[in-house]
C-alpha cells in the first residue's frame, strides 16, 4: 500500500511510540554481548584496544580520536557513556565475531577507505542507539568507505534507533554480485526506527540477503534509497521517505534484479518507488511498527545518542 502525505492511511502498530526504545527485535533477537556485568570504562584507544582483547562489557567514556580500525571479539558489549562518547577517525570490524551489542555510540568518519563499522562472518548482532556519520557528500565519494557495511555472510542481525547522515555510501549487504555461494541464506537483517538523512545512496543495498526495514524515516538522501538487487528479498513498511529519488528498487547497479514489497509507506513526490519484482517476506518474528505518518518525529526524537545508557 502506498499513501501520499495528503491522505496517509492509518497503520498497524496504532499510536506512534508503540514500540519500546530499548526493546531487540528482529533477525538479531537473541544477541546477549558480554553480558550484564559492570565492565570496563575506557577513556583512551589504548584503553580500548586493550579492553578488546578480552571482551566482555566494555564503556567508551569520551571521544576517541585515531585509534584506527579495531577488531571486536564475540560475546562483547560496547556502550557509549552519556550523548558524546564513540570515536571519530577510526572504525569497528567485527570478523567471525558471534555476539555483539554495539550501543549509544558516536561513530565519525572512519580511516581513508575504511568502514566505520563492518560485519565480516559474524552473526547475532545488534547495533542500536548509535549516531554514524562522516563528512558529507561532496568531493570524492571513495575517500571513506560504509557508514555500516554487512559482508561475508553474516547473519541475524539488528540496526535499531540508529542515525546515519553526512557520507556517500551508507549501508552495504553483500559485498560483491560474485559471492551467492557464500552470501545466499545468510545476510538476514532487521533495520527498524533509523533516520538516514544526506546520505547518497545504500540505505541500505541488498544482495541475495533478506532485509526488513520499517518504521523509518528518510530525508534528503539525493540518489537512491532502498536496493535491492542479486534475488535480495526485502520488505519495506511503515517508513516515510522525503526528497529520496529511487526511494525503494530492484533495478539498481547490478545484474540480477531482487525483489521488494512496499507496504504502508509514505513518499513525496520525489521519492516514488520503482519495484520491478514483488517481493514476499514475511518476517518469522513478532514486531511494533509505529506509522510513517509520525516515525519521522519519533525517531528524531528517540534515535542516536544519549536516549538509552
Amino acid at each position: 500500500m502506498i499513501a501520499s502525505r495528503a491522505n496517509a492511511l492509518p497503520q498497524a502498530g496504532g499510536s506512534c511510540g508503540a514500540g519500546k526504545v530499548d526493546e531487540l527485535v528482529g533477525y538479531g533477537a537473541g544477541t546477549t554481548g558480554g553480558g550484564s556485568a559492570s565492565g570496563t570504562t575506557v577513556t583512551s584507544c589504548a584503553a580500548l584496544k586493550s579492553s578488546l582483547a578480552s571482551g566482555g562489557v566494555i564503556k567508551i567514556n569520551g571521544m576517541l580520536s585515531g585509534c584506527g580500525v579495531l577488531d571486536v571479539k564475540g560475546s562483547t558489549t560496547i556502550v557509549g557513556v552519556g550523548a558524546n562518547s564513540g570515536m571519530t577517525n577510526g572504525g569497528l570490524r567485527l570478523k567471525s565475531a558471534n555476539n555483539v551489542i554495539l550501543r549509544n555510540l558516536k561513530m565519525k568518519t572512519p580511516p581513508e577507505k575504511k568502514d566505520i563499522i563492518a560485519l565480516d562472518k559474524s552473526s547475532k548482532v545488534w547495533i542500536d542507539h548509535c549516531d554514524i556519520s562522516s563528512q558529507g557528500i561532496s568531493g570524492d565519494k571513495d575517500k571513506y568507505d560504509g557508514l555500516l557495511d554487512i559482508t561475508h555472510a553474516s547473519d541475524q542481525v539488528t540496526v535499531s534507533w540508529t542515525k546515519f547522515s553526512n557520507h556517500w555510501k551508507g549501508s552495504l549487504i553483500g559485498h560483491s554480485d560474485n559471492n551467492a555461494a557464500e552470501d545466499r541464506g545468510k545476510l538476514r537483517v532487521t533495520y527498524h526506527h533509523n533516520l538516514f538523512t544526506s546520505v547518497n545512496s545504500r540505505t541500505p543495498s541488498v544482495r541475495f540477503g533478506t532485509a526488513h526495514i520499517y518504521s523509518s524515516c528518510y530525508e534528503n538522501n539525493p540518489t537512491s534509497g532502498v536496493n535491492s538487487r542479486m534475488g535480495a528479498q526485502v520488505l519495506v513498511e511503515s517508513s516515510s521517505f522525503t526528497k529520496s529519488p529511487k526511494s525503494i528498487i530492484t533495478n539498481l547497479d547490478s545484474d540480477q534484479e531482487g525483489f521488494a514489497l512496499s507496504k504502508d509507506n509514505i513518499f513525496d513526490a520525489v521519492s516514488q518507488p520503482a519495484i520491478t519484482k514483488q517481493g514476499n517476506l514475511a518476517p518469522p518474528y513478532k514486531y511494533t511498527p509505529d506509522p510513517a505518518s509520525c516515525v519521522c518525529e519519533l525517531v528524531k526524537s528517540k534515535a542516536g545518542t544519549g536516549v538509552v545508557s
